[in-house]
């Protein structure tokens, strides 16, 4: 499909994430194109211009102004996503925001006003809801199959932690880490989260204590229907990136499992020897992006309304600093106290 008879996506941020997602609108969603990129580092920006032949932005508001941009890609550090999104409001196009829009409740409040004043269409990032595995566990669970859910398990282990320096910006591991799998627990679950217990330890990273971190954690999160999550997040698991929900009720349980690099089995006198399991999140996880822009695609034509919301990403934010109360406090902390 030619340019212009296509939806011009302009994103903001050239680092690795937003790289990623530039080049999925620029060669593999079909009815889009990249009409422009910006970011504070210029190289960074020319490097993803140049390859995929789109317009290099000076500022972000030019970008958000042109007429070649029918919709926004928000990839920019967490730190900015507040500003830019109430930039983007005075525009009133759609806009892909990645998670989380602020480390601070007030100021994703802020943000979130702003776009629902304007009337602006905005998606948050949550791709995992579209990893088709994790997908059929919530389809279980929304269409009847496992029954009354009576608990939920999510594991989420990155294979090798990330530096301190990020650490230090980040939220924190329940912010940065677990967000993905409070959302995940809201998605497969069908129910808010009302209370958060959490506990953790530093079991990696030395580090990470001297900055009030942590990389080992464990989570009980209590649902509005009586539902228990039970989460658990490590920052290093050696033998791969392990993502598994599972979802038990009163007719049963259903489950994703991980999936492996490949199909191939070897079996000899001394066992079976499976493919090893992705190491990084893009090996896992791009067809779930993909899926993610496709429904994008829905909502920058005004076919369909947002599915993944601001509404949600506050939800998660939510959880995850209830989560660090709970750690301090040392006790069950109720979603309601969270309040900015």
């Amino acid at each position: 499909m030619s340019s212009n008879k296509s939806i011009g996506i302009g994103v903001l941020g050239c680092g690795r994430i937003g790289v990623m997602h530039a080049e999925l609108i620029a060669q593999r969603i079909e009815g889009a194109h990249l009409a422009g990129v910006y970011d504070v580092i210029s190289e960074s920006a020319q490097k993803v211009a140049t390859k995929f032949g789109c317009q290099q932005f000076s500022d972000p508001e030019s970008l958000m102004s042109s007429a070649d941009v029918n919709a926004i890609a928000i990839c920019t550090s967490t730190d900015t996503h507040v500003e830019v999104l109430i930039m983007a409001s005075k525009y009133k196009k759609p806009v892909f925001c990645e998670k989380p829009i602020s480390l601070s409740l007030t100021e994703t409040d802020r943000a979130l006003k702003a776009i629902s004043d304007s009337k602006t269409p905005l998606m948050l990032g949550f791709n995992r809801r579209y990893d088709p595995t994790h997908r059929s566990v919530r389809d279980s669970v929304a269409n009847g199959v496992v029954g009354d859910v009576h608990i939920a398990r999510i594991t989420s282990r990155d294979p090798a932690p990330p530096p301190v320096a990020y650490a230090k910006v980040s939220g924190g591991i329940f912010i940065d880490m677990t967000i993905h799998d409070f959302d995940m627990a809201r998605y497969v679950v069908g129910s808010e989260i009302v209370s958060v217990y959490a506990t953790g330890a530093v079991r990696i990273v030395p580090e990470f204590a001297e900055i009030g971190d942590l990389d080992t954690v464990a989570i009980m999160l209590q649902h509005a229907n009586g539902a228990i999550t039970m989460i658990d997040n490590s920052r290093q698991a050696v033998y791969g990136y392990d993502q598994r929900v599972e979802v038990f009720g009163s007719k049963g349980m259903t489950a994703s499992e991980n999936p492996l690099m490949t199909s191939t089995i070897s079996r000899n006198e001394n066992g079976t020897l499976l493919a090893k399991m992705p190491y990084f999140f893009l090996d896992r996880y791009i067809p779930a992006y993909i899926a993610e822009w496709n429904e994008f695609m829905g909502v920058a034509t005004g076919k369909i309304q947002p599915v993944v919301t601001g509404a949600d990403g506050r939800a998660s934010l939510v959880a995850g600093l209830a989560a660090w109360k709970s750690v301090r406090e040392g006790r069950v902390v109720k979603t309601s106290e969270i309040v900015g």
